[in-house]
């Protein structure tokens, strides 16, 4: 088993893997190393990405003492590109090969049911796995991550979502508006994928104590209601073209309400990126792994209703 918490020392952390449509090892491992090829970014195949980076003033870039040292991915010619943008040292022919070489690996991809297979060898290799949102989406999967972290595996998921900043403020209470009644939210793509932003956004908000979830929409065209314990009836819309209206977040009450868009992705994904670092090197969660659980409870949940013709699923149905 690898150490755990890490402490001060300098960290080497390998970025491993790629899916379609997800750029995060390229803004991930640039964040991370605080330098890129100005020209290899400018090839980037994610535009939006070199877009925030080269906004960002130099300084900003990096966390300290870390460094992301090697690169995997599922196309190889995918890891070069990766390599020379952010300037990886070395890239790796199987993704196994960092055991060994590395304090910590990042699984930077967004299929929930692949993840328990591209962490299993980082697992039982004992190094701290960060696993890109969602953590899953099954029952099975579900059940291996809950007895991996109950045996004391350092595992850690996130959605950047969770740091969004304009929504932050209200991680910290929504008294002005009397009792939330009704949180809604909408969101591009897919429910599997990006389903875990919408939530991610509003749990910080709402707190623990879903309890369950319907999903009366289509694979394309996914509409959830998911109720909680406060009170609050959650509406989340995830539709694959919604990209100009993605992320919108209603927050309303008996005396007040808010309507707020991310605007700065930059901010979310370095501050997630932050707290991994600090939870790697305290062993310090920045939350309870219960509130990872209960995330993907309602994914799986979201899913399981949509195909079982919307029933109601309750978050107690699912469990470790």
């Amino acid at each position: 088993m690898s150490a755990f918490p890490l402490g001060g020392k300098d960290i080497k952390i390998a970025m491993l893997g790629m899916t379609e449509g997800n750029g995060h090892p390229y803004s991930w491992s640039i964040m991370i190393n605080g330098g890129y090829d100005a020209a290899a970014l400018s090839a980037c195949p994610f535009p939006a990405i070199g877009d925030y980076i080269v906004k960002q003033p130099p300084e900003t870039l990096g966390i300290k003492g870390v460094q992301v040292s090697h690169v995997w991915t599922d196309d190889p010619a995918d890891a070069a590109k990766v390599a020379q943008v952010a300037q990886i040292p070395n890239i790796a022919g199987r993704a196994e090969e960092v055991i060994g070489a590395v304090d910590a690996v990042i699984i930077a991809t967004d299929k929930g049911f692949e993840h328990v297979e591209r962490a299993r060898p980082f697992v039982e290799a004992g190094l701290p796995v960060f696993i890109d949102k969602p953590l899953c989406d099954n029952r099975a999967d579900f059940k291996t991550f809950s007895d991996w972290v109950a045996s004391g595996r350092p595992i850690m998921s996130s959605s950047s979502a969770r740091y969004t900043k304009e929504f932050m403020p209200y991680h910290a209470g929504t008294y002005e508006f009397g009792d939330l009644r009704s949180v809604q939210m909408t969101m591009a793509k897919k429910w599997e994928t990006y389903g875990i932003h919408a939530i991610e956004s509003i749990f910080p908000i709402v707190g623990p104590g879903f309890v369950s979830v319907r999903n009366t929409g289509t694979y394309e065209r996914n509409v959830l209601h998911i109720s909680h314990s406060r009170g609050v009836d959650v509406t989340i819309v995830v539709i694959g073209d919604l990209i100009g209206g993605s992320g919108f977040l209603t927050l309303a009450g008996t005396k007040g309400g808010v309507q707020l868009r991310p605007q700065d992705s930059y901010f979310s994904f370095k501050t997630q990126l932050d707290t991994v670092v600090a939870w790697l090197r305290t062993g310090q969660r920045p939350y309870p792994f219960s509130e990872t659980e209960e995330l993907a409870k309602i994914i799986i949940g979201g899913i399981e209703s949509r195909e079982q013709g919307g029933r109601e699923i309750f978050l107690s149905e699912i469990g470790a």
